[in-house]
């Protein structure tokens, strides 16, 4: 089931805009996006890809769809749902709906004097679609033609999927610009207590998907979210995990101690970007990748 009015209107309120008629689809404007905008930095994908901030759209078309209740999750997992069970919107109008809702988002930057006019004029036509605010995107049962449409407007895509999906993901007609993987566990026991699988066979899932990723033509990228205290253990396991899927990035990323993952974690699960820096380095020696660009700001680094 999709989101009700009252759900919607509490997103609302921390930026959320909501597209289509079944409250399924969303936008939010990216911190980055508005720091670009003022000059005032760019987002680390911008630095590592070469994807411009500000004329990033951030979205999900399953904002309340997913498998897992991951505890470094900044959403309120209270309206997570594991299957799709009602009405969708088509992707032109998810896409369309997304946009405009972006523009209307970034307006008040037309009144601003220190935002970079050329940057404003050119964030009223977003060229890349971050496929990642919210929910596993791959639940949505359009998202190949989601893509496509993407596609067709010469967007470059960003889908990000927690791998549980597998038939899905093995079935995409439509490869995105960049797959990323999630992988948040070196084992089976880390995995169910910090990602908190709601549905069975998780682990078994990851791991097939992990496999998927190997065969896919688009680049690809795992990210590893670390949480300090619970999934910051076995670099050695991670790198077994990492080249069964053989990607052509590893990103190693901070967690965040923000949103509703308050409620679970705390500020001392937040890793330093120099403990990053040391469990990416770890990862690194034993699966024969270096760091080759990193954000300290952002506290994630890169491995390729």
């Amino acid at each position: 089931m999709s989101l009700t009015k009252e759900q919607q209107k509490k997103l609302e309120k921390s930026g959320y805009r909501f597209v289509g008629n079944n409250g399924h689809a969303a936008t939010k404007i990216c911190h980055w996006t508005k720091q670009s905008i003022l000059d005032k930095g760019v987002c680390y994908k911008e630095q590592f890809y070469g994807v411009k901030s500000h004329r990033c759209l951030q979205m999900s078309p399953a904002v309340p769809h997913c498998q897992q209740e991951c505890e470094f999750c900044w959403r309120d997992l209270s309206y997570t749902n594991t299957d799709w069970d009602g009405n969708y919107d088509d992707p032109k109008t998810i896409i369309d709906g997304a946009i405009n809702a972006q523009n209307n988002l970034l307006c008040g930057f037309f009144g601003n004097d220190k935002a970079n006019r050329e940057k404003l004029a050119e964030s009223k036509t977003p060229t890349n679609a971050a496929i990642s605010l919210a929910g596993e995107p791959t639940l949505y049962p359009e998202i190949d033609e989601l893509i496509a449409e993407f596609n067709r407007r010469n967007f470059t895509t960003f889908l990000v999927s927690n791998g549980q999906n597998v038939d899905k993901l093995k079935n995409l007609s439509e490869d995105p610009y960049q797959l990323y993987l999630s992988l948040d566990a070196p084992t089976r026991k880390t995995y169910n207590e910090v990602c908190r699988p709601q549905i069975m066979n998780g682990w078994e899932n990851l791991n097939e998907s992990l496999e998927t990723l190997a065969s896919f033509n688009t680049r690809t990228c795992i990210r590893t979210t670390c949480v300090k205290g619970r999934n910051m253990i076995n670099p050695e396991l991670y790198a077994k995990l990492i080249k069964k899927a053989n990607p052509k990035f590893v990103e190693i990323k901070a967690y965040m101690c923000v949103g509703y993952s308050r409620e679970r974690l705390t500020l001392g699960n937040m890793p330093t970007f120099d403990e990053v820096v040391d469990f990416a380095c770890q990862i690194g020696d034993e699966c024969g990748r270096e760091i080759t660009n990193e954000s300290e700001i952002s506290r994630v680094v890169l491995l390729e």
